[in-house]
């Protein structure tokens, strides 16, 4: 008894700490509304949990029931059509908060808190992986075609490309036991990233927030509450707000109708894509002719990310201050976007020749910044 009673005593100390830390945490005054797309990520993921939950419980993971599985959700539980919807489209918003948070990083710089910067990397790349793993289970037409083609992308690896794929796949091509697996990674990946999210806050509090100044000292401090918790919670009702109007007006805008149609390995769809969200990688990988330097094009689009920091070559942070930075910031968005968009066109001209125009563009931002810094450097001295 006296065991218990302890651990109640330690627990509320620490949560009484956790929230004081929270609460009195010194806040840059001058921070704007692009600073909260971090607590938008937070109730996204929170959203995706729960909701993913209830579908876990009505689910098969079986390759001759997951489709009608799904379809039960739909028809015969009780709002299990609103819990699909949502857990459907809030991958979507989940990745707009998290593009936008990026792009804030990028844009202000912050990614030099290395630490804080790095484990948010991390949480992107787990965060593709899980939705990833999400669109395959429905297994509908694009849902097993899909993830054929992304799969497959591991044999352009040399001398163990194709045992890889095997091994990943569980046979010679897409079947139960891949489903299953893809169902059990799905499910756990929320948690690793919900604990990463925790390092990646803890990181963050010790640094504290940057601002749009860049001032690094900021002496313009004021508590967390009750500033940036309303501001908070007047942009995370938008967010619930918009996520439950596409649900209900829109429910399948940003889905693909291709997933309405049952799995058929015999019969390939004439146009074969991921979801919107990964379309801009998806145009990468196919502007490049060889399959190899497409899959390596891929994988850089997204690991480029990490060495952002080593290639920091400026003696004032922030390029909202250096009108080539910021237009270069512009450039890249604007490839990003074009990039999505192509990655929804067929292989034809000219959409082959943008998305190659694009992808250099792309690159471009992260390789060549560090020499105009350079330049600038040199100009100012």
């Amino acid at each position: 008894m006296m065991f218990v009673i302890n651990l109640l005593m330690t627990n509320s100390n620490l949560l009484k700490s956790l929230n004081n830390s929270l609460t009195f945490l010194p806040t840059p005054s001058n921070i704007s509304f692009m600073w909260n797309f971090g607590s938008m990520l937070g109730m996204c993921l929170m959203i995706q949990i729960i909701t993913g939950f209830l579908l876990s419980m009505y689910y098969c993971a079986n390759i001759d029931l997951a489709f009608y599985s799904t379809n039960y959700i739909y028809r015969n539980v009780n709002n299990g059509w609103l819990m699909r919807i949502m857990h459907s489209n809030g991958a979507s918003f989940f990745f707009i908060c998290l593009y936008m948070h990026i792009g804030r990083n990028i844009y202000y710089e912050s990614y030099m808190f290395i630490n804080t910067w790095s484990i948010g990397v991390t949480i992107f790349l787990l965060t593709m992986m899980t939705a990833f793993m999400g669109y395959v289970l429905p297994w509908g037409q694009m849902s097993f075609w899909g993830a054929t083609v992304i799969t497959n992308l591991l044999s352009a690896i040399p001398f163990i490309g194709n045992d890889l794929t095997q091994w990943i796949w569980g046979g010679f091509t897409i079947n139960n036991v891949t489903l299953s697996r893809f169902y059990s990674l799905h499910f756990i990946l929320p948690f690793i990233i919900m604990m990463f999210s925790m390092i990646h806050l803890m990181f963050l509090h010790h640094t504290g927030s940057s601002n749009p100044l860049m001032i690094s000292f900021n002496l313009d401090k004021i508590s967390f509450h009750p500033y940036f918790t309303y501001k908070d919670t007047l942009t995370l009702l938008m967010l619930l707000m918009t996520l439950m109007l596409i649900s209900l007006k829109f429910p399948f805008l940003l889905g693909d109708p291709d997933n309405f149609i049952l799995a058929n390995p015999l019969s390939t769809p004439p146009h074969i894509q991921p979801e919107w969200y990964f379309l801009f990688a998806y145009a990468i990988l196919r502007s490049i002719p060889n399959k190899l330097g497409g899959v390596i094009a891929l994988l850089m689009s997204i690991l480029i990310l990490y060495f952002t920091p080593l290639l920091f070559n400026k003696n004032i942070q922030g390029c909202q201050y250096f009108y080539l930075n910021k237009w270069w910031f512009w450039i890249l968005t604007s490839s990003f976007i074009i990039l999505t968009f192509m990655g929804s066109q067929v292989i034809e001209h000219p959409f082959v020749i943008l998305s190659q125009i694009s992808s250099i563009m792309y690159f471009s931002y992260f390789l060549t910044n560090p020499l105009i810094n350079k330049i600038w450097n040199i100009l100012l001295s």
